[in-house]
């Protein structure tokens, strides 16, 4: 059994060192974690996406006993593509202002080298609760991993009193998060020459009829803004992120993709979006589209969706983790994680980590050093409290 501890700063040197971008495996990186854990005699268990290509990985050190805590993070990144980076962004790389850059830093490698890298304190703890750690795959494209590897880990370890995710929010606690829903809609027209548009039907032009019905509702939801919650913003938003489609500039276009999404405000109700596109593009205008072509058509489909996370459920999450980091106050965050997957399992769940959330997927990404630092104390606090229960 290997007994040296790395800092959580050479750990994190060696997670930003795998380019674990969503659209590649995490594999590597994941056999290198159930490795490291194998040498300090902690074993792991892998669950693997049904390809095969990727995996989460659950492990637990201390008592089989209830009561512990799980700290979850994910293991996947955006893309660099098309960034103005100023280093290698899979090279860690410290600045003299005390910031330490590199691709994941902040989202959320920086959370993950620091569970990491108190793995041989935990083994000399004399823990009377288990800590479980909880890795998981393409969280950044709909939390796809969450799922099988919550009711995996749930499934086989005795009940924990408590999730911590490691997200970044400046070792802030927040006990409320937004929900969200990822969709893809396929417009399929009929491909004509353009002089001749009354013989086809551009997937192009349709699709952006709904494009613009989508701003028109996101005008209005905006006008129902809360103010009981401290997201920014409060109300719930939309975003067409990739248009794709045609194949020259004199054809109408025969197909035309969208992956649009929304993000909806913890109580409010998560589905009104999609129910809301479903009946636009069933009533009026896929009608419209069949009236030029009836070979026309557009399918909605759902790739993803991340439950929300309301703070009356975590009451006892968020008592813990203030406990860790000091803080005397909870918060609310827009953007989701697997949190509301965790809490919808049934455990208390709150999301604290180092970094903060502005960096993250930016060019020039990067987790400051002090944060890291109060990461490391938080765990330290974490340790001491699970040798006293």
């Amino acid at each position: 059994m290997n007994s040296s501890a790395p800092s959580s700063i050479d750990m994190l040197q060696r997670l930003v060192a795998f380019d674990t971008t969503s659209r590649n495996s995490n594999l590597e990186l994941i056999q290198y974690i159930q490795g490291y854990l194998g040498e300090h005699g902690v074993r792991s268990t892998l669950v693997p996406n049904e390809e095969g290509t990727k995996a989460n990985l659950y492990a637990s050190i201390g008592p089989d006993a209830p009561g512990g805590i799980v700290l979850s993070g994910h293991t996947d990144v955006v893309p660099v593509d098309g960034q103005a980076w100023v280093t290698d962004p899979f090279t860690l790389s410290e600045k003299p202002d005390g910031n330490l850059y590199g691709r994941g830093t902040c989202d959320m490698k920086g959370f993950v080298a620091t569970c990491l890298s108190h793995v041989p304190a935990f083994q000399r703890a004399r823990l009377k609760v288990p800590m479980h750690f909880a890795f998981s795959y393409d969280e950044e494209i709909g939390c796809l991993g969450a799922h099988s590897l919550a009711e995996k880990l749930m499934g086989n370890v005795p009940r924990p009193q408590a999730v911590i995710v490691g997200e970044p929010t400046m070792m802030g606690v927040v006990n409320a998060q937004n929900a969200g829903g990822g969709h893809v809609a396929i417009f399929t027209g009929v491909e004509a020459h353009s002089s001749m548009t009354h013989l086809g039907v551009s997937a192009i032009h349709f699709a952006g009829d709904f494009i613009h019905w989508l701003n028109e509702l996101q005008v209005e939801l905006a006008e129902r803004k809360r103010t009981d919650i401290d997201t920014v913003p409060g109300h719930t938003t939309i975003n067409v992120g990739i248009v794709a489609g045609g194949t020259a500039g004199n054809i109408l276009a025969r197909e035309c993709t969208l992956r649009w999404g929304y993000r909806t405000l913890p109580g409010d109700d998560a589905w009104e979006v999609q129910r809301r596109a479903e009946k636009y593009v069933a009533e009026l205008l896929l009608p419209r589209m069949k009236a030029k072509h009836p070979d026309a058509n557009i399918t909605l489909e759902r790739r993803s969706f991340v439950p929300g996370l309301k703070p009356e459920e975590n009451e006892e999450a968020a008592r813990l983790a203030l406990q860790w980091s000091g803080g005397n106050r909870t918060y609310a965050v827009p953007y989701g994680t697997e949190a509301g997957i965790f809490r919808g399992h049934g455990i208390p769940t709150v999301i604290c980590g180092p970094g903060d959330i502005s960096q993250a997927h930016q060019p020039n990404e990067f987790v400051a050093r002090s944060q890291m630092d109060a990461c490391d104390a938080f765990i330290a606090r974490m340790i001491g409290w699970a040798e006293r229960q």
